[in-house]
């Protein structure tokens, strides 16, 4: 039987640099001089943060801790792109046969990259993912739970951290049973005001997911890998009244004194608002998470 491998209480949040006329789409990102002075914001309060993807954004970012000796743990993540099609995906979940090919090539490569620098960066990199939403109902990059299966394990026996999947809850009660097996420990997403609680009902909810999660797989330590509260939006899911600072600020204060009280690792969506994320709207709800705003002017939440 191998080790359990457990990650320690931190104080954690989700952090990705891109600024207004930046975006991972267009290839345009930060440069070194804008990471330092995010990550030298965000030390004060948080003792890890979270990056999506092994992108040359992580690689800077992993670069600058290390040169900076900042005081700041990472998991990194691998970006998995759809592997098969997924015709319940309603913004495009829908690919060519050769984009699906591309796509896995390219996932095996970030997977290797993954590797490369968590064993590069093994005094800063304390977890690992194996992906990120790519095997919910909803997902525009579909990919089978086997197959991630099989990364999680390639990735197991090639560094020494714990090795984990993030995922929305609920596919972890039942759809995921494989997986949770085989990765080390559990990470979920959980979005109440997606789910159209209120921000009065929302801890609740959030208390319900995680141990709903942690009941189906007794002996898993269960971490929440996002869980935010947007301060806009233009109705697209998420009711314009159920928003803003006041909200953001009463949930996450009350999601983190949870955290700390029952010390669950849970890295707070996020740190930035993202001006270049979902459609072109100014309140679209996906460009308001941040507790600071995309100028880095603070939020309620951050003052």
């Amino acid at each position: 039987m191998k080790p359990t491998k457990i990650l320690p209480y931190r104080r954690a949040i989700c952090y990705s640099g891109f600024r207004d006329g930046q975006s991972p789409d267009t290839g345009i990102f930060p440069s070194d001089e804008e990471i330092e002075a995010d990550l030298r914001l965000l030390v004060p309060d948080w003792e890890a943060i979270r990056l999506y993807a092994c992108d040359p954004h992580a690689e800077q970012v992993l670069a600058i801790i290390h040169a900076q000796n900042l005081p700041l743990k990472v998991l990194l993540g691998a970006y998995i792109g759809a592997e098969i099609n997924n015709p319940n995906c309603p913004w495009g979940g829908m690919h060519a046969d050769e984009t699906l090919v591309a796509n896995a090539l390219k996932n095996r490569q970030e997977v290797d990259r993954l590797i490369d620098w968590a064993n590069r960066y093994h005094h800063i990199v304390d977890i690992v993912s194996a992906g990120n939403e790519a095997t919910v109902d909803w997902t525009d990059h579909l990919v089978e739970p086997d197959t991630v299966i099989d990364y999680v394990r390639k990735i197991q026996a090639a560094i020494t951290q714990p090795v984990t999947f993030c995922e929305n809850y609920a596919p972890w009660l039942d759809k995921l049973s494989g997986l949770a097996s085989a990765v080390d420990i559990i990470a979920i997403h959980t979005y109440p005001a997606w789910e159209y609680k209120t921000v009065d009902e929302a801890m609740a909810y959030t208390r319900e997911n995680y141990h709903s999660v942690k009941t189906a797989n007794p002996g898993k330590q269960i971490i929440i890998t996002e869980a935010g509260w947007t301060t806009a939006s233009n109705g697209r899911g998420i009711p314009p009244e159920n928003v803003g600072e006041m909200h953001q600020k009463q949930y996450l204060e009350e999601l983190i004194a949870w955290a700390d009280r029952e010390q669950i690792v849970v890295y707070v969506f996020e740190a930035f608002d993202e001006n270049w994320k979902g459609s072109d709207h100014p309140l679209e709800p996906e460009k308001h998470w941040g507790i600071y705003r995309a100028n880095r002017l603070p939020k309620l939440a951050a003052a």
